[in-house]
């Protein structure tokens, strides 16, 4: 176990600081079978061949990797500590310029904006500019950049607190939340995504608070459902984070729904159960 920590603890590292720019399709030892019992060798064996991979560069086929490891007959805790390495793994794959099967290599015709590419392939400005490097709105004709074609979604477990973030329906990571409150609950269904505003106006009964009042509780972003006055938003409050706090929103760390609002365009659907 103590080894097995170990190995993880050197993959996240290295998905937190490592370049994947120089991603490469190297070849390497057979992906191990899927079966319903896995043994304590078998994974140390395992985690050191994902260790390799991403030293490679091989980052889509180390994410192969985790996704049979998840699979596998291993405790519970074991489990969830590899999903969540996976689902670092996940990010950093879309945030950057490798090609993937639900992406696509565009170049950028005379007349392009980021905008318009964004609109027509229903994705967004910001995850263009970011799994791109791109440090400015402007881009050059011929060049080319990697568009997403996947469809988002976002599943909600108000009785986990958790936000899960699908892809295609592939997990593809998982956030921690507040909902609402006794005497003000999270609204159950489904909703789409209609507004997207960085840092955000709480206007509240009564009273309208700017970005920056200390009394607007909203943090830096703000994802409106077609439920109005419902959405996803940041917080000035992340000790709530996990609990049942809000006023029937759903409540995220402000990294976190930085992170999620770059992905999802508008028309996103979301679905909240208990």
């Amino acid at each position: 176990m103590i080894q097995m920590m170990k190995h993880l603890m050197l993959i996240s590292i290295f998905i937190s600081t490592g370049t994947l720019s120089a991603f490469a399709q190297t070849s390497s030892s057979q992906l191990p079978n899927s079966s319903s019992s896995f043994s304590q060798a078998e994974l140390e064996s395992s985690l050191e061949e994902i260790e390799s991979l991403l030293t490679q560069g091989a980052f889509l086929k180390a994410k192969a990797y985790y996704q049979i490891l998840i699979e596998q007959d291993l405790p519970a805790k074991d489990k969830q500590v590899i999903q969540n390495t996976l689902e670092k793994l996940n990010m950093k794959i879309l945030f950057s310029p490798i090609e993937t099967p639900d992406s696509f290599f565009y170049t950028v015709q005379a007349g392009d904006s980021l905008s318009k590419l964004a609109k027509k392939h229903h994705t967004t400005v910001d995850l263009i500019k970011k799994s791109n490097q791109l440090s400015t709105d402007l881009i050059r004709t011929d060049v080319k950049l990697k568009i997403t074609k996947a469809i988002y979604s976002i599943v909600v477990d108000v009785s986990e607190n958790k936000l899960k973030l699908f892809s295609d329906g592939e997990l593809l990571r998982t956030y921690p939340m507040a909902s609402g409150k006794e005497g003000h609950p999270t609204p159950r269904g489904s909703f789409t995504i209609v507004t997207k505003l960085e840092n955000p106006v709480w206007y509240k009964t009564g009273a309208v608070f700017p970005p920056g009042s200390p009394d607007n509780i909203l943090g830096t972003r703000w994802l409106g459902f077609s439920l109005k006055s419902y959405g996803i938003h940041g917080t000035t409050l992340p000790e709530t984070i996990g609990t049942n706090a809000s006023e029937g929103c759903l409540r995220m760390y402000n990294r976190d729904v930085e992170e999620l609002y770059t992905v999802v365009p508008l028309g996103t659907a979301v679905s909240i159960v208990s």
